[in-house]
């Protein structure tokens, strides 16, 4: 069993803090609630080792993370449906915060609502840590009285959104690990291992098969203009840095993945689960269809796709309903098409949108995993010829100088 720190509020906006031994952080939060308290964090105490303390430090952050700003929602949320004020939810929360950033943010976002301003304005002046769809949401909220809710569904949103983003670059860990190694390999292989052989079959003077000719020739035109590799590398970063900044070349690569036979279904599904998730949050917390519509293009992260969308925004405006334009499209993914269709005759759009980016999360995570059960092999199988290759030519040199006559 182990010993957690918490942090609480009472009913009445009290903090209280101390140590409870538990089986895990839900224990611990259970039984908080069981005593009337509100927990706001609950983490297990590293620094008990053998019943002493340990001595620890925290580096400070420079920026705020989604996560940050996931768990300020969530408290913030907590606080507000449990009755509290706005004003002194966020005096609460700044008590119990502990990064000097998040601190400041808080302290000036009560500053702002203290002087009368709505918390949407507050949060509008810090656009680089709350986007448009969580100033707007928040807005709906105060116009509806349902801040709590709204307060919720985003935190909600958030770690769904980052738990995607999450399984998307976990899925390229082990690729990028695996060619960083091999080239690592190759690296040391061609500069340390080979030249000595080169040098030892030199010395032999002995003729040298064809394969191992070559590989020493790649080798020592390696090592010879390697400055050129170099170059070349850092040319073509500059040129590729220099071509994110041109709109008609990333349209093209976006057109690109879009209909690419290996990525083109990936790149949708991505996208999908993005725009369903926003859209459908944001029509929960009662922003309009059009301007909601307009807030979760830009979850977009494909410019094809936006680019389509607009079109869609147009026929809205003219009346039409969002599936049958999405339809027209002819580059949204056809079932979830279909269960908006259903959404918009049901009147449940918003539940739908939800439903259908819980279902395409999963649809990612399934493809990823089908696409790297079949990129790795083959990478595995790639690099091991090409070392193996390496290996064998040289074998095959060494074998061949042991057969000539003494």
């Amino acid at each position: 069993m182990s010993a957690f720190d918490y942090r609480a509020v009472s009913p009445q906006g009290e903090i209280k803090t101390g140590q409870m031994p538990a089986a895990n952080v839900e224990e611990v939060a259970a039984r908080l609630q069981d005593m009337g308290l509100i927990p706001m964090s609950v983490q297990q105490n590293l620094g008990v080792v053998g019943g002493r303390t340990q001595g620890r430090f925290k580096l400070s952050k420079r920026r705020l993370t989604r996560k940050d700003i996931a768990d300020f929602t969530r408290q913030l949320s907590i606080l507000v449906g449990a009755g509290l004020q706005l004003d002194r939810a966020l005096a609460v929360i700044l008590q119990v915060s502990s990064e000097p950033l998040l601190i400041e943010l808080i302290e000036n976002l009560q500053s702002e609502v203290r002087g009368g301003e709505p918390l949407s304005a507050a949060l509008q002046q810090r656009p680089d840590l709350f986007a448009d769809f969580y100033v707007n949401l928040i807005k709906a909220a105060e116009m509806s009285g349902n801040l709590a809710h709204s307060l919720d569904e985003i935190s909600l949103f958030i770690e769904k959104s980052q738990a995607l983003r999450d399984k998307l670059v976990s899925a390229m860990v082990y690729p990028a690990i695996l060619v960083s190694v091999t080239l690592l390999s190759l690296a040391v292989i061609m500069i340390f291992v080979l030249p000595e052989f080169s040098q030892l079959f030199e010395d032999m003077n002995a003729p040298l098969p064809a394969s191992t000719a070559f590989v020493l020739g790649v080798t020592d035109f390696f090592t010879s203009y390697w400055l050129i590799f170099v170059a070349l590398t850092g040319g073509g970063v500059v040129y590729f840095r220099q071509k994110s900044k041109d709109s008609a070349w990333l349209y093209s690569r976006d057109h690109w993945l879009l209909t690419g036979r290996l990525t083109g279904d990936l790149v949708k599904k991505i996208n999908m689960a993005f725009f369903s998730r926003t859209l459908g949050t944001l029509l929960t917390g009662g922003v309009p269809l059009l301007a909601a519509l307009g807030i979760a293009k830009e979850s977009l992260r494909n410019r094809v796709l936006k680019d389509k969308l607009e079109g869609v925004t147009a026929s809205l405006r003219d009346g039409s309903g969002l599936a049958e334009p999405l339809i027209l499209s002819e580059v949204f993914p056809e079932f979830a098409v279909q269960m908006i269709q259903v959404g918009e005759e049901t009147g449940n759009l918003d539940e739908m949108l939800i439903r259908v980016a819980d279902i395409y999360d999963q649809e990612v995570s399934t493809s990823t995993e089908r696409l790297l059960s079949v990129l790795e092999p083959l990478m595995i199988i790639g690099l091991g010829l090409v070392i193996g290759g390496i290996i064998m030519s040289i074998l095959v040199a060494i074998l061949g100088i042991n057969d000539l006559p003494m």
